[in-house]
């Protein structure tokens, strides 16, 4: 089977890493430079039992045309647009972008079978061919059109090394995903700690709980104490990852705050809910993502 990856960051070759050797694997990267270098040294996986390289092949996006059974596009949520024109007609394709506000663009697309994933491991993108993984979860994946054929024949061959699960409802899914979002990317960010201090802190656990409060009353959880559970699950097998809206700000990039809290502040303000925390930290990251010069 043939799979493409577009997006050579953490997730990106984290996923062209353990799919290698099981599916016939091309990363798509937005340089020529560093498909030239991973077809030259492949993508090298950091993890707890040592290093391991996986030979994919990599082409930049646009190069060619794509002929992959399955695509992931595995780009920010924010660099969507721009890539959805390279994408191809024939195949299914998988995203794998944070927040839920791309659901919309997924609608306008003419292809038959189209899945979107929810990711909970920790990666971290040392070098352009080199990924660490530094907290091992769990993708969550589910049908947004068509057929669950493919995905099902995938996640089967990937159970034992990187596991998949097929979730039946996808808004249920991104809705849970994007609620630990809301909270970890933000409160990480803001306070300037890894992952697992959330929970490890008893102050910052209290605040967690409180902005989670406020999230889960916008997407209308009816099992709200069994999402925040997991919420401090995935904070604490993820324990020594800086999130991605920690490592983009330190970087000096965009982060997916308009994804995530943006998105969360619009549901609110459609339905006249307040959100007071949730507005706090969307206004401090914005505030931080673009040094306040950005007009309010």
């Amino acid at each position: 089977m043939k799979i493409g990856i577009v997006g050579a960051g953490s997730i990106g070759l984290l996923f062209a890493a353990y799919m290698n050797g099981l599916f016939d694997v091309t990363v798509y990267t937005r340089t020529i430079g560093q498909a030239e270098r991973i077809n030259r040294n492949g993508v090298r996986l950091v993890k707890g039992a040592g290093p391991l390289t996986a030979n994919v092949r990599a082409k930049a996006l646009g190069t060619g045309p794509m002929d992959n059974d399955l695509t992931i596009i595995a780009v920010k949520q924010y660099q969507l647009e721009s890539v959805l024109s390279h994408l191809p007609a024939k195949g299914a394709l998988l995203f794998l972008q944070n927040g839920m506000g791309h659901l919309r663009l997924l609608e306008q697309l003419n292809v038959e079978a189209i899945y979107v994933g929810s990711v909970e491991h920790g990666a971290l993108r040392e070098t352009p061919d080199t990924v660490s993984h530094n907290g091992a979860g769990l993708t969550r994946v589910a049908v947004f059109r068509g057929s669950p054929d493919l995905l099902e024949k995938v996640a089967s061959l990937l159970s034992d090394t990187f596991p998949m699960k097929l979730e039946p409802d996808f808004y249920e899914m991104l809705a849970g995903k994007l609620a630990a979002n809301a909270v970890i990317n933000p409160l990480t960010a803001i306070l300037g700690v890894r992952n697992g201090e959330l929970v490890e802190n008893p102050r910052y656990e209290k605040l967690l709980e409180k902005v989670f409060e406020e999230a889960a009353a916008i997407l209308g959880f009816k099992d709200p104490q069994d999402r925040l559970a997991n919420v401090k699950r995935i904070c604490r097998n993820t324990s020594e990852n800086r999130s991605s809206m920690l490592k983009d700000l330190d970087a000096g990039r965009p982060t997916e705050v308009d994804a995530i809290l943006g998105y969360l502040l619009d549901e609110a303000d459609d339905r006249e809910m307040a959100a007071p925390l949730l507005r706090a930290f969307y206004e401090m990251i914005k505030g931080k993502d673009s040094n306040g010069r950005e007009s309010c």
